[in-house]
């Protein structure tokens, strides 16, 4: 299926935000799905995502995580200054601040003619713990959570004393959680954590570990395993395809 791109400024309650839209060329509605990024924001790993999930059917619009703080466009490198900038962003930013732009986004999607109204979610790294709390709203039927930071730990959003670990319970979707065993940014004991509150809250979700490094998904660089990658797409194409094309 063939996509075209556009970039549109969504309304929030402080600044526009920068949102890259990924759609099929072909006119008619389409389920959406928020796919937001790591701490570098729309890196061209990123927006190649974006691209292969919208040419499957879908309305695939990734934000600027970092909209409140950032000049629109920008894009931090991978490397060392890049991450320092991206990671002190993911302590300074107040959670209200993702929290808006989510719900801005949700709200400008379901208002647009080429879109169906059904909402999915979908983020690594940062993105990943993004993406989860994005999918705590109502509109969200099912989120693709890809090696989530920050999730057993509360330590996202200025003070480092989140609350989404603590509202699992709130998910309504269904939850498709990837990670990476060799991973330190998310260690055993903290996917243990996150494993275990779900099923105590009942929530629904699929769980899957592999052996890989954190960023596994990412096609740059020496952490890519294109094998492990094609499956988690595919695993997140048929989620989406179930729970949102119905």
């Amino acid at each position: 299926m063939k996509i075209k791109e556009e970039v549109v400024l969504v309304p929030t309650p402080t600044v526009p935000m920068r949102t890259v839209i990924y759609r099929p060329q072909e006119e008619g509605e389409y389920p959406a799905i928020l796919l937001y990024s790591e701490i570098f924001q729309l890196s061209g790993p990123i927006l190649r995502s974006a691209q292969m999930m919208a040419g499957h059917g879908f309305v695939v619009a990734c934000p600027e995580v970092y909209y409140d703080n950032l000049e629109a466009g920008t894009v931090l490198a991978y490397d060392d200054e890049g991450k320092e900038v991206g990671n002190n962003l993911k302590w300074d930013t107040p959670i209200e601040s993702f929290d808006k732009g989510a719900q801005s986004l949700i709200s400008f999607l379901q208002k647009q003619t080429y879109c169906t109204g059904k909402i999915g979610t979908m983020g690594f790294c940062l993105g990943g713990h993004l993406a989860f709390r994005a999918a705590l709203e109502d509109e969200v039927e099912a989120c693709a959570i890809f090696y989530g930071t920050d999730i057993h730990s509360g330590t996202l959003g200025t003070g480092k004393n989140c609350d989404t670990f603590e509202r699992i319970g709130e998910l309504k979707g269904e939850a498709m959680m990837v990670w990476g065993r060799q991973d330190p940014h998310v260690p055993k004991e903290g996917r243990q954590r996150i494993y275990n509150q779900m099923c105590d809250k009942e929530v629904l979700f699929s769980w899957h570990e592999f052996n890989a490094v954190h960023a596994f998904m990412r096609d740059e660089g020496d952490r890519y395993n294109p094998q492990l990658a094609h499956q988690c797409y595919g695993m997140a194409v048929d989620l989406f395809n179930r729970r949102l094309k119905i």
